[in-house]
């Protein structure tokens, strides 16, 4: 089992900026990954295997709807919060945070934000125990940075709602018992819904031959006249912004993640700077090297700081999902760019298992296309400043 070496980087002190709850919630975080993850993600990986054990130990450091009310199961924690558990989970597997990431702003935000109080009391406290798992339905086969097109669809037939329709790239979705899931009625309007393991029609193919993420469960959602109970749609909210508003907690969430993979890999190339010998020296001491080096925590640091600050407009409410747009964006592909330069500098070791670097770039690739490629965004963020539509 590989040792974690894992230290720390903050060039700007920007650990100034947190408060004691925040770095509490860090430690703890970390120390688990360090204990629980670091030591069998690599063969969980190579295996293509989700270690089921790592769900309870999610739930006991709060990583499942850490903001969610403590009456409801949550942590009631700020966003800050949740956005240090993220980065902390990322810094140990993409795969691993992507499933709090679900559970947490994809499946525990929505029924907390747009469903009945019963829903809240039914389902909440147990996804933030760990004792029921679920995942979020929206990308189908033929929509993806498109969602409006979707085909899915419900029927109103009285006393329940019949509901048609299959949504693919699904994480959590082989092992879920619940799935949040979006549908058009009748009037083509979206509408959220909780649809249950165990209701007739209802199959969760597991996806295979994936390169990235290895170590998350991905799937599908196929729904074959599967009768939903009317108690089970979402009251209080119609149209994509159901679903969009999920997004933005998610893509929050993951600006923070990708931190802790490029902090992850950046980590390693240092050390291995400083261990590997070539022409009578460190390669550390070679400029390119250092180049290399200094560009990493460069722009690592400046990720630090823009995610410190929309983390304190998230918590005021203010934060936009044009700024959140923006962090997501430039977050994964910095990471995605330093796991590249990082294997440069572990040379030909960069591509074992030894090291995390190639485990983190291939996971990276698909972080920056889920949850908004990482062009849609960049016109999200061209809409914004121009006031023009370009998606049309």
């Amino acid at each position: 089992m590989a040792k974690d070496r894992f230290q720390f980087h903050d060039y700007y002190l920007a650990e100034e900026l947190l408060t004691e709850e925040h770095r509490l919630i860090r430690s703890s975080v970390r120390e688990w990954v360090k204990r629980e993850v670091s030591p069998i993600v690599e063969e969980a990986c190579q295996t293509t295997n989700f270690p089921k054990q790592w769900i309870k130990g999610l739930a006991e450091i709060g990583a499942f709807g850490p903001y969610i009310p403590a009456e409801y199961g949550g942590g009631g924690m700020d966003q800050i919060s949740y956005g240090i558990i993220m980065q902390e989970l990322e810094r140990g597997d993409s795969g691993l945070r992507s499933t709090a990431s679900v559970q947490s702003s994809l499946v525990m935000y929505p029924i907390y934000t747009y469903g009945s109080e019963e829903q809240r009391k039914k389902y909440l406290p147990k996804l933030a125990a760990g004792e029921m798992m679920g995942c979020f339905g929206l990308t189908e086969p033929d929509h993806g940075s498109n969602p409006g097109g979707m085909i899915t669809n419900i029927k109103d037939k009285g006393d329940h709602f019949l509901l048609n329709g299959a949504k693919m790239w699904i994480s959590n979705a082989p092992f879920a018992d619940i799935a949040v899931v979006w549908a058009k009625d009748e009037q083509g309007v979206v509408r959220g819904m909780v649809v249950e393991r165990g209701m007739p029609g209802f199959t969760t193919p597991e996806t295979h031959g994936k390169w990235s993420l290895r170590a998350s469960a991905t799937g599908e959602l196929v729904f074959d006249n599967v009768k939903v109970p009317k108690e089970n749609i979402f009251p209080n909210v119609k149209g994509l912004k159901g679903p969009l508003g999920c997004l933005n907690s998610a893509r929050y969430g993951i600006a923070w993640g990708a931190i802790g993979a490029a902090l992850d890999c950046y980590d390693s190339a240092l050390r291995y700077s400083q261990e590997r010998i070539q022409f009578g020296k460190p390669i550390g001491g070679f400029q390119l090297t250092q180049k290399k080096l200094a560009e990493m925590i460069t722009e690592i640091t400046k990720a630090q700081l823009l995610t410190w600050r929309l983390g304190v407009l998230k918590n005021e409410n203010r934060a936009t999902p044009a700024q959140i747009s923006m962090a997501k964006r430039n977050n994964v592909n910095m990471a995605l760019q330093i796991a590249r330069e990082a294997r440069q500098i572990h040379g030909g070791m960069g591509i074992t298992g030894e090291y995390p670097i190639m485990r983190h770039m291939m996971n990276l690739e698909s972080v920056i296309t889920y949850e908004g490629t990482h062009d849609i965004h960049l016109l999200i963020t061209g809409m914004d400043v121009t006031g023009f539509n370009a998606f049309e």
